[in-house]
């Protein structure tokens, strides 16, 4: 495989404030699936994600829970993140916490340095302030009086506060922007960043906080902690052993720029405004590309634990497996438009892709393989007009997915790949081997449909592994590869499955269906679970509340 060259990948990190639901789960699956795509494509990867711990919602939470300290809740919190992160099959080189010490002593160093060049200054605030959202926004902002982005209340806010001078940058901004139309993807993103923030003109960035503790202090003014966001999105470079004063690790050397920002589409502002302007700030290249995620909803609207409506990864792994997971809402979720997930989605989804396109193939062709020929596959040539279409398909299907991937539409790479399962079916309903096996002057026919079948799986799972890993494997375990998935450079030659070699023996059940009453049933268990937890947590939540005066 070539040397593609470096790729860096990062995806916003969790806020620690509570368990990360399905949609939070979306984006370290994407992430992940992009990561693993490059890996096999020959990119010397490195992906970064992780938690982000400080803030005013963190110190009010930490009471909430009736932890000693925000530092103990985040510990906990963290811990849960990274669980459900692993638990997905998620292959980051690192998982950065914003209360590591590496990344708080050079959040201090750039916050500092940033002071010394005058770019920032101390001042006062006076404005409106989303604790849940740690951002400010002006009255015009506003959604009937609301927070813009959570719909929660908003609150005027009084304090000296140290301030960035966003307008200084602006107009470079603008300019690379401009320049650079693959910068902000979907373009519509781009067009909301540009019409909505900087072409009507920036105001100065509240960079510090007086009125809470739980964050990092200002080294030479102690009473002001780091504004959470100038803390938070330094780890992309934090995350690699960046230094203020020059003496960055090897890792940022070699891996920054950033080639891909992949976050949600919420949080676009801060990532294409606020951090090229630091960069600016810092004298440090712009990421390459900052991908705005739609959001996955809970039967069209946002999931809430009031609501009871909040879906976690890990009660639908219990339920259809981490790869169905991944699968799910890796192919339900559009290029730019909100994704729906509802448990009974996904069990038509797992049934009619998994269960009979995917799985069935894979247990139709080992057992055909073993039942005539002992698990023996064979090619010997005695190939008809049928065989091209499905040949063709299969080897142009790496180029197709490798189109999509390049754009970030993972959706529509899923759907390349399961053009190859299809057909396949397909092409065992034109052959009907059952027919073939009848009569023995048919025999190299039938030996050379199976080695068909056998071969474009062998493509398939190779290509599916980045989205479903564990799955693959499996495939490739049934179909007998011992030496593991093929190469992606071998992807468009048709014909490199040995000769002779032998499948596994026995069956090769892949996903069993699954009946969605009992599905149904069990989604309504953990339901009732869920409101009785929200409900006791509420009640202990308040009670902590009034013990600590708050």
């Amino acid at each position: 495989m070539t040397n593609k060259g470096k790729y860096y990948l990062t995806t916003a990190i969790a806020y620690t404030s509570g368990k990360p639901h399905i949609g939070n789960n979306y984006e370290i699956v994407l992430g992940d699936a992009i990561a693993r795509y490059k890996r096999a494509d020959g990119y010397d990867v490195h992906f970064l994600t992780g938690s982000d711990e400080h803030g005013q919602k963190i110190e009010t939470r930490a009471i909430e829970a009736g932890c000693s300290s925000p530092r103990e809740f985040v510990d906990q919190t963290a811990a849960e993140i990274k669980r459900l992160w692993d638990l997905m099959d998620t292959s980051y080189d690192r998982f950065i916490r914003t209360t590591d010490e590496d990344h708080e002593r050079q959040v201090q160093k750039i916050f500092k340095k940033m002071y010394e060049q005058g770019d920032i200054y101390k001042g006062s605030y006076e404005g409106i302030y989303c604790t849940e959202c740690e951002a400010f926004y002006t009255k015009s902002q506003l959604a009937d009086g609301k927070c813009p982005v959570c719909g929660g209340d908003v609150h005027p806010m009084a304090e000296e506060a140290y301030f960035f001078k966003m307008s200084k940058y602006a107009d470079r901004l603008i300019e690379h922007i401009n320049t650079h139309p693959e910068f902000i993807q979907p373009v519509a993103r781009k067009n909301e960043m540009m019409n909505n923030f900087l072409l009507p003109g920036l105001q100065d960035l509240c960079v510090s906080r007086t009125s809470f503790k739980w964050g990092v202090p200002v080294d030479f003014d102690p009473g002001h902690v780091v504004y959470v966001w100038l803390d938070a999105l330094s780890n992309y470079i934090t995350g690699l052993g960046y230094d203020v004063d020059g003496s960055s690790d090897e890792l940022f050397r070699q891996y920054w720029p950033a080639d891909l920002h992949l976050i949600g589409k919420d949080i676009l502002r801060f990532h294409t405004i606020y951090w090229p302007i630091f960069l600016m700030s810092l004298g440090i290249p712009l990421p390459k590309q900052i991908f705005g995620h739609p959001w996955l909803l809970q039967g069209g609207e946002k999931m809430s634990k009031s609501k009871g409506n909040v879906i976690y990864a890990d009660d639908l792994a219990d339920v259809f497996g981490v790869d169905a997971v991944r699968y799910f809402v890796l192919h339900e979720m559009p290029y730019d438009n909100d994704g729906v997930i509802t448990w009974e989605l996904m069990a038509e989804r797992y049934n009619s892709d998994l269960a009979n396109t995917l799985g069935n193939l894979v247990s139709r062709t080992v057992a055909m393989s073993n039942k005539y020929f002992g698990g023996v596959v064979e090619d010997t040539g005695a190939s008809e007009p049928v065989d091209a279409e499905l040949k063709n398909l299969v080897k142009g299907t790496y180029e197709n997915v490798e189109k999509k991937m390049d754009e970030f539409r993972v959706a529509e790479a899923l759907t390349e790949i399961f053009q190859i399962f299809k057909r396949s079916n397909k092409y065992i309903d034109e052959t009907e081997p059952w027919v073939l096996a009848k009569d023995e002057t048919k025999k190299d026919r039938l030996k050379t449909v199976l080695y068909n079948l056998t071969e474009s799986i062998s493509i398939g799972a190779a290509l599916l592994y980045p989205f479903m890993p564990r799955s693959a494997e499996e495939i490739a375990s049934a179909i007998g590869l011992t030496e593991g998935l093929r190469g992606f450079d071998t992807l468009t030659t048709f014909g490199l499955y040995p000769n002779g070699n032998k499948v596994r023996e026995g069956s090769a059940v892949l996903f069993a269906r699954k009946d969605l009453k009992d599905v149904l049933d069990k989604a309504s268990e953990i339901t009732q679970k869920q409101k009785a937890e929200y409900e006791r947590t509420q009640k202990i939540a308040e009670e902590n509340l009034r013990k600590a005066g708050k």
